[in-house]
């Protein structure tokens, strides 16, 4: 089978709707090769439900990015700190810190974080009025969750601006060297703070991590990437969580109201509204440490793998009429948060974002609309996320 002659997840119409992209990549074939960048390069790109959760679990298929590009050139300049986190590692590297960032997000942490994320969305939203517009990704959906990983790990409120900007500029795909700056940054800001709480120890959530970490084995340097793993992860795809799903709901009119009418149906609408727009549109980097075949298709070892949650969720084959916003919807089966032992530790928290966020909107701004009209929206430039850049409503 011949592979596209260009790639297809460069495409500007890709960024604003990948969805047609990958309907035709799927029905051509759900795993297949396709070239990535201008050099001549190749990757194995994954679109269908089942061939994406196989790969999710295959051992095969590595996340050491370090191991990668050993014998490989590279311009970039990334700082160890980003791009030596649990998500480019495998057992027992990736096991250390697993065990350490899985209880920070415990169904029973969460639980007890609910009253402080219902203060932060109230603060956000206080002067929030009817008639008023404003823009939910920079007034709630981006500051909600950076405040509470912040929170998490003890950063100052006055450095918490900056690093959600910083945050921001890593996924920028259509600048590297900007990329390579905001790591520096990211990673030289956490190396103080990591080094201020090592040095002084005394209480508070940084500290208590820093002994977690310590006490798991983990060294300073891999604290410092899992700090910056957390900041990282643990806001951005929340923010597009969140967007994604207020606009999927103001695109399907009979669903907001269905919300409006019954808020206690949201926390079951999440994981439709998760399958239906995922803020995580291309799985982290993958790639083959040996001969294997998925769907049919077989792959040599040495190749990037990609997985694209955000095809595998409208899989017509494992959700029918998948373009449809339907809550009532077994939708437990999408791969938003991945799959596997790199499944998304932070899943509960980011679901309890956004059910707080949703509930206010629904039941003190029932009658919101769109500011603009939703062809005009403008989406970020990176094929690994999904989400806008700004969401102007107007509340009512």
């Amino acid at each position: 089978m011949t592979a596209p002659r260009q790639d297809p997840l460069r495409d500007p119409r890709f960024f604003t709707d990948p969805y047609p992209t990958y309907d035709r990549l799927r029905e051509r074939c759900p795993v297949q090769r396709i070239p990535t960048g201008s050099g001549g390069h190749h990757a194995y790109l994954i679109t269908g439900h089942p061939e994406a959760r196989e790969a999710f679990t295959d051992p095969r298929l590595s996340k050491d990015t370090a191991r990668f590009f050993a014998d490989r050139p590279s311009n970039r300049d990334l700082h160890p700190a980003i791009s030596r986190t649990m998500l480019a590692s495998d057992p027992p590297t990736h096991t250390r810190h697993r065990r350490v960032a899985t209880p920070l997000f415990t169904t029973g942490r969460v639980r007890a974080l609910r009253p402080y994320i219902t203060r932060v969305v109230d603060n956000l939203t206080a002067a929030w009025r009817p008639g008023q517009e404003v823009d939910l990704v920079a007034e709630l959906a981006l500051p909600l969750p950076i405040t509470m990983i912040c929170e998490l790990l003890g950063v100052p409120e006055s450095d918490r601006a900056e690093l959600a900007t910083w945050s921001h500029d890593l996924f920028d795909a259509t600048d590297t060297a900007r990329v390579d700056a905001a790591s520096h940054r990211i990673g030289n800001y956490l190396t103080d703070l990591v080094d201020t709480a090592r040095a002084t120890p005394g209480e508070g959530p940084l500290a208590s991590l820093v002994r977690d970490c310590e006490e798991g084995g983990l060294d300073r340097d891999e604290t410092v990437s899992l700090a910056a793993l957390l900041i990282v992860a643990g806001h951005e795809t929340t923010t597009h969580f969140i967007g994604n799903a207020v606009l999927a709901l103001l695109r399907h009119p009979e669903a907001f109201d269905r919300l409006r009418r019954d808020p206690d149906l949201i926390p079951g609408a999440l994981d439709e509204l998760l399958r239906h727009d995922s803020p995580v549109s291309v799985a982290t980097f993958r790639h083959s440490t040996e001969d294997l075949s998925i769907g049919g298709t077989d792959i040599p070892a040495g190749f990037p793998v990609l997985i694209a949650p955000g095809a595998a969720n409208r899989d017509p084959a494992h959700f029918p009429r998948p373009d449809h916003l339907d809550l009532d919807r077994d939708a437990t089966g999408h791969l938003s948060f991945g799959h596997g032992i790199h499944r998304c530790p932070g899943a509960p928290l980011a679901r309890a974002e956004a059910e707080t966020a949703l509930r206010i909107l629904v039941t003190r701004f029932p009658d919101t609309r769109l500011a603009i009209p939703a062809a005009t929206l403008t989406w970020r430039r990176t094929r690994l996320t999904r989400g806008l850049v700004t969401l102007p409503l107007i509340l009512g």
